[in-house]
């Protein structure tokens, strides 16, 4: 290659985002399902905030691992989807390259912050169950705040290698990037340096993360399903399991995509590259889209509120009937243990 052929890129200042390659024509329609979503995210996961701020019956453990995967979920699509909007209706494609790392950053970070929060959801279900006369003592507030801040703290520093590799690699190929966000990979793979280390690294880290997490969550719901198991009666371990079915449903809708994106940019090297950046999108957007309808729909306590909120003109109504339903249960409890007063 000669040199009136070849332009140096390190550390360029700008890269360029296509968006979505081979599909640059049909951007705007593909914006309108994106588009949807991110609204989606944003109403939902609000709303959930808004709920449990304003309930205070709801100040409980499983809860606040709720409260604390919407604002993840905020973040992960709000550090994303404006960027990728503005390229699909306006061709907005250039990115600062300090503005880039950072939201490569802000990608793997929140994503880990998710997958730990699982974690601790899991764990929370593993106490309510398996030691539920302990559940207060066992994940009081200082507790919950402890695990918290380990899982934001594990997943900062996992992250942390991610932009200093990115800048540490010379760029005399293209500052392109056939992508809707900056990514590790999609970025490493653009230099002309050796990448294997940010290729090691990133499986390592993929591993460590995804790896461990799902294993511990396996270990919780191996002693979970022990404990229902052990009910006497099918309708008390098809309860207790009820109560177990959002944190599966969000789990899933979280790690399929997650590892299906993750093995398809490493392995799938057959398949288009707009196959790619999508299954990459759809696993940014999905899940924070899913946890808030699964919890609300599932949920019976965040359902009663939402059923409160957007009903104000029967919320009276709504209360006496629920307060006469809870007394109609108690006669009935009290006269089937004591027999019926005089």
């Amino acid at each position: 290659m000669t040199d009136s052929n070849r332009t140096d890129f390190t550390n360029p200042s700008t890269f360029i985002l296509v968006g979505i390659p081979g599909l640059e024509g049909a951007h705007v329609w593909i914006s309108i399902p994106f588009s949807a979503m991110f609204v989606l995210v944003i109403l939902g996961n609000f709303t959930i905030l808004f709920i449990v701020k304003r309930e205070s019956r709801l100040h409980e453990p499983m809860y606040y691992f709720l409260c604390m995967l919407a604002v993840t979920d905020l973040v992960l699509c709000t550090s994303t989807v404006p960027k990728m909007l503005s390229i699909f209706w306006f061709s907005s494609r250039e990115i600062d390259f300090s503005a880039c790392l950072t939201q490569l950053y802000f990608v793997h970070s929140f994503s880990a912050i998710e997958s730990g929060i699982y974690v601790a959801m899991g764990l929370d279900r593993y106490v309510a169950i398996c030691q539920p006369l302990r559940h207060s003592t066992i994940l009081t507030n200082r507790v919950v705040a402890m695990i918290g801040l380990a899982v934001v703290l594990r997943a900062g520093i996992l992250a942390l290698p991610y932009p200093f590799l990115v800048r540490l690699w010379s760029y005399c190929r293209t500052n392109i990037i056939p992508h809707t966000h900056c990514e590790h990979m999609a970025v490493a793979k653009l230099s002309c340096s050796d990448i294997r280390i940010s290729s090691y690294y990133g499986l390592f880290a993929l591993i460590f993360r995804i790896g461990l997490d799902i294993f511990f969550i396996s270990m919780s719901y191996t002693q979970i399903l022990r404990a229902i198991f052990s009910l006497p009666t099918k309708d008390a371990r098809l309860k207790t399991f009820g109560t177990c079915s959002s944190h599966l449903c969000v789990v899933l809708a979280f790690y399929i995509p997650t590892l299906f994106a993750s093995f398809t940019t490493r392995f799938g090297h057959n398949l288009p590259i707009h196959f790619h950046v999508l299954i990459a999108n759809m696993y940014l957007l999905v899940p924070p889209m899913l946890n808030p309808i699964i919890y609300g729909v599932r949920t019976k306590q965040i359902r009663d509120r939402l059923l409160n909120l957007f009903l104000h003109e029967g919320s009276k109504d709504f209360s006496w009937r629920s307060g006469s339903q809870t007394q109609l249960c108690a006669g009935l409890a009290r006269d089937k243990v004591l027999g019926p007063l005089p």
